[in-house]
């Protein structure tokens, strides 16, 4: 399936937390959106891989998505290897997605930081003519060069240089990262107590993005960084 924009997670949810609300806003706009995991979060402190699955699965019917896959790399201990990054080429290759969005450079789980570095070789990689691919039918892939790659924020705080209204998207951004029940805070759960399971971690994500909204003059926003400057051909295309 051809895609607008390719998500990549290091694990399921990584996504929907960050960057929910933008995948609404571009999936109303028409655009064809999709998330490929690395992995299933196998290794985290709640849950399983079976039930990470099928909290993604419902997180993907909320949002509305295209396209989901996983990888099925090793939990915390995948490594920004050959035959990883040529598993993303192939995927960058299959979906031609004009803009791939993927985990922080820099954040405080080591996961996001080699899924981000995996993705950013395999951007470039993609669009090399003498590098061959094969797809699942044994077909040779044609090269793809996305014209944008971006990444979202997590954890460890980046400015970010792009903002996105999401204040008519954001009810429906929290009830997709709220199925990953096992995850969040459920008064009902019986597992180990992690940072992201208690009742502040939510709080936390709807402050920043009341504050990336505030910068931008809504109620609510999330934002993304993009390395690269963007050209303007007037003052006037920034009022």
């Amino acid at each position: 399936m051809k895609l607008d924009i390719l998500f990549f997670a290091a694990h399921p949810d990584d996504v929907e937390v960050v960057a929910g609300g933008i995948i609404l806003k571009h999936l109303a706009l028409g655009k064809k959106v999709g998330i490929i995991d690395f992995t299933c979060g196998e290794l985290g402190t709640r849950g399983n891989a079976e039930i990470r699955i099928i909290e993604a699965t419902m997180a993907s019917s909320i949002l509305g998505l295209s396209y989901r896959a996983n990888l099925n790399f090793a939990d915390c201990f995948f490594e920004v290897s050959k035959p990883n990054i040529m598993k993303v080429v192939e995927c960058i290759r299959k979906h031609q997605p004009e803009i791939v969005i993927t985990n922080p450079e820099i954040d405080r789980h080591p996961d996001h930081v080699r899924a981000s570095k995996i993705v950013k070789e395999a951007v470039f990689i993609s669009g090399l003519e003498k590098v061959t691919t094969l797809n699942e039918y044994g077909e040779k892939q044609i090269p793809w060069k996305p014209n944008s790659l971006l990444y979202y924020i997590q954890d460890t705080y980046i400015e970010p240089n792009l903002y996105f209204d999401i204040t008519p998207f954001y009810e429906t951004k929290v009830k997709a990262f709220k199925a990953y029940k096992s995850q969040f805070f459920d008064p009902e759960s019986n597992e180990p107590e992690t940072i992201i399971s208690t009742p502040e971690f939510f709080r936390r994500v709807e402050a920043r993005n009341i504050e990336f909204g505030r910068r931008i003059g809504v109620k609510y926003a999330e934002g993304l960084v993009r390395e690269k400057a963007i050209g303007i051909h007037s003052l006037f295309d920034v009022i």
